[in-house]
Formats: structure tokens, C-alpha cells, sequence
């Protein structure tokens, strides 16, 4: 049996990073099923979409964060994979602002945006209106991957990301950068695990 002290126990969220929205989802104290929440509309210049998962964080009592990493099939970090490490890096930093120590941790999410579409299209949903929903159910599949690997490993899973060092202490550090070589590194069984195709939301 798994250890469930090694990973947290509680209620989770995952988010799906796009440059247009963002899909937020949680799942139930005990691990078991993933539910989409809301999709949000990026706000890059504000972060209020940022704030909003904050706040969400905040009210239901989350103990992790998992933000969807879209590497390409062939494994690689692309700009959507910059783009998802800076905005985790961003919602590590609101948070602790917020006094909310709450690790947020990216993920492998290979093809789950894919899948949604998939999945709405075989609902009966047209293609015009899964837009309106394709992202949470991506961060509901990003999140339910995670939280499954967590029981069937015994152990956490993905990669912890850090908020961004002052801008002085950055450049004698070497920081961590927009590349996501933050102060954890994944597996090469955590690489392995799925990614989207690149392109998408």
C-alpha cells in the first residue's frame, strides 16, 4: 500500500496555462475525481486570473497546485512550456504574498487539451462552444493525472516551483529563470509521462 505521507492529502487544484484562458479544476479532499471549476481569461498585464486562483486556493483549503507543463511529443520545452513555467513561477509569488504556503508543482500534460476536445466533441458538444469549457476540462485532466500518479507511486509528483528571486539576488544566483530549472528537477519517469501537442491552448 501506498504511503500517503509522502504527497499531501487534502484538496488539489490544477490549471491549464493558454495565452488567451486559463482552465482551473479541483478535486475532493481525498484524491478521487477531478471536476472542472471555471475557465478564466488571462489578464497578463493585471494577473487578476492569477488572484482568482489565489482566492480559490485560499477558500477551499488547497494543499497543491499542479500546473499543466506542454512539452512537445518529442519531450522538449517550447515557449508554451516557458509560458506555463512563468506563470506557475507567478502563482507561487502571489501566493506567498497572499501568506498562503501552498507549493505549486508543473506537470507533464501531453496531449490533455487533445483529449478534451475529444471528449467534448464525443458529448455531442459543436466545436463553436468548447471553447467555452475546453480549458477546465484540461486542468481537470492535468490534475486527475497527477493525483492519480500520486496513489499508484506512493510518492509526489511533478516539479516544485519556486517564486522568482529578487532581480539583484537573480543575477548572482543564476535564478531560475523562465526555463523551469527551479530548485527541483523531475524524473525521467516524470518526463516520460504525456504532454499536448504544441500549438495548443
Amino acid at each position: 500500500m501506498p504511503d500517503h505521507g509522502t504527497y499531501p492529502r487534502g484538496v488539489k487544484l490544477g490549471v491549464d496555462v493558454g495565452t488567451v484562458r486559463v482552465g482551473l479544476a479541483a478535486c475532493d479532499p481525498d484524491g478521487i475525481l477531478a471536476s472542472p471549476l471555471r475557465t478564466l481569461s488571462r489578464d497578463a498585464k493585471k494577473n487578476s486570473d492569477v488572484g482568482v486562483i489565489v482566492r480559490q486556493a485560499s477558500e477551499r483549503g488547497a494543499v497543491q497546485i499542479f500546473v499543466g507543463l506542454p512539452r512537445t511529443l518529442k519531450g522538449q520545452e517550447g515557449p508554451s512550456a516557458r509560458m506555463a513555467t512563468e506563470y506557475a513561477m507567478l502563482l507561487a509569488e502571489a501566493l506567498g504574498r497572499a501568506g498562503l504556503d501552498i507549493p505549486v508543482h508543473l506537470i507533464d500534460e501531453r496531449l490533455s487539451t487533445v483529449s478534451a476536445h475529444r471528449n467534448l466533441h464525443e458529448a455531442g458538444l459543436s466545436s463553436k462552444d468548447h471553447r467555452k469549457v475546453v480549458d477546465q476540462l484540461a486542468a481537470a485532466g492535468i490534475l486527475q493525472h497527477a493525483i492519480e500518479m500520486q496513489k499508484s507511486r506512493g510518492q509526489d509528483v511533478g516539479r516544485r516551483v519556486s517564486a522568482p528571486a529578487p532581480a539583484e539576488e537573480s543575477a548572482q544566483t543564476g535564478g531560475a529563470g523562465a526555463g523551469g530549472s527551479g530548485p527541483a528537477t523531475e524524473t525521467d519517469s516524470q518526463r516520460a509521462e504525456g504532454n499536448r501537442e504544441p500549438g495548443q491552448s
